[in-house]
């Protein structure tokens, strides 16, 4: 019987590529930045391949040097290349004015939130316009089992790609996935939104809804971390009606069906389900 070979990925080395992507992701790691010398230590290289590497990152405008010459550090280069991503900047786009509307509205924070392998990263946030209050910065990553709006992306997610963001979670994270994850899950597509204290400030509540796409999948997360303030008159209830209507109006200005849309192809599947013949008379 001849012998099935198993199906092998062919891999092309591209050694410069990889050190240069090797040399963004040791930067994006180490805010306070690097010398040339801590490059090349942490990455097993020689400080003159190092050397022309960065030379050439920062001619490209991907790195920049301190005042005294002696470290570098990473730019906001590579999250402008992000944000001009046509998905990410419309989306960006179109939730921003609905944003500003929630936050003068509750006089809470809010920020939008979306899946980058194991982690929420924060693509726009918009301040309470009261002095006092909580917000998280924008470009910030979160845990993806930390945030409420990573919670209330995989409910709202299909199977297939839920199951791929928990997988690199755990790829990422060498841990296991919480027990539990799959019943909270479930209860977030009951009610359609999340709602939970803050796995890492005491006093924050959480209430994220999704941004769906014109497939009803979940694409992002906005969120309002609420802090009670003790002279406020908006509570919990406002905050989830503001929140339903503005992940609304955000879902159907990217191309999801309004709730009026959805009901007529319902309607029309329902109509084109072939009926059961009757049974003959005697």
């Amino acid at each position: 019987m001849a012998k099935v070979k198993s199906a092998v990925k062919r891999y092309y080395p591209t050694p410069a590529l990889e050190k240069g992507l090797d040399i963004l992701e040791l930067f994006a790691s180490t805010p306070s930045g690097l010398t040339v010398s801590e490059v090349a230590r942490k990455l097993n290289r020689t400080v003159s391949e190092i050397f022309r590497m960065l030379l050439c990152l920062e001619q490209r405008g991907y790195l920049a040097q301190s005042a005294n010459k002696e470290r570098y550090h990473l730019t906001l280069r590579l999250f402008r290349l992000g944000q001009e991503h046509p998905p990410t900047k419309r989306l960006v786009t179109e939730a921003l004015p609905m944003m500003h509307q929630v936050a003068h509205e509750l006089r809470q924070s809010c920020h939008l939130g979306v899946l980058d392998g194991g982690h929420v990263v924060i693509l726009a946030q918009v301040d309470s316009p009261e002095s006092t209050g909580f917000y998280v910065k924008v470009g910030s990553k979160v845990d993806l089992m930390h945030a409420a709006t990573g919670h209330v992306i995989l409910a709202h997610q299909d199977q297939d790609s839920c199951q791929r963001a928990v997988d690199e979670w755990t790829l990422e994270t060498n841990k296991k996935k919480p027990a539990d994850l799959e019943e909270h899950l479930a209860k977030i597509r009951i009610r359609g939104y999340e709602r939970r204290a803050s796995y890492e400030v005491t006093g924050v509540v959480n209430i994220g809804f999704p941004i769906l796409n014109a497939q009803g999948n979940a694409v992002a997360g906005l969120t309002v971390p609420y802090v009670k303030r003790i002279e406020d008159t908006i509570g919990i209830q406002e905050i989830i009606v503001s929140l339903r209507r503005a992940s609304r109006q955000i879902s159907e200005a990217i191309g999801a069906l309004s709730p009026l849309e959805e009901e007529e192809q319902k309607t029309l599947k329902r109509a084109a389900k072939p009926k059961k013949p009757r049974a003959a008379l005697a």
